[in-house]
């Protein structure tokens, strides 16, 4: 099953999370798919893109968003 979730980067008590395609058998930080954008809680001036051509192409061939990209993208 293909799920577009968050994965973490950054350093220690700063994350930065980028908006990933990837098998939900991989881990969290493991073999992706696709970038599709990018989430940075700590950043008040670009805190989220992404690219929503892409997330919609991915969501008709059949991916799952996880609960946390739904919250942020809707």
């Amino acid at each position: 099953m293909v799920k577009i979730r968050l994965s973490r980067k950054g350093v220690k008590k700063k994350p930065f999370y980028q908006i990933i395609v990837t098998d939900s058998r991989n881990s969290r930080d493991g073999r992706f798919i696709e970038k599709l954008g990018y989430f940075d809680p700590l950043n008040l001036n670009k805190k989220l893109q992404f690219d929503k051509n892409r997330i919609e192409f991915w969501l008709s061939k059949g991916a799952t968003l996880s609960k946390r990209v739904h919250n942020l993208i809707k």
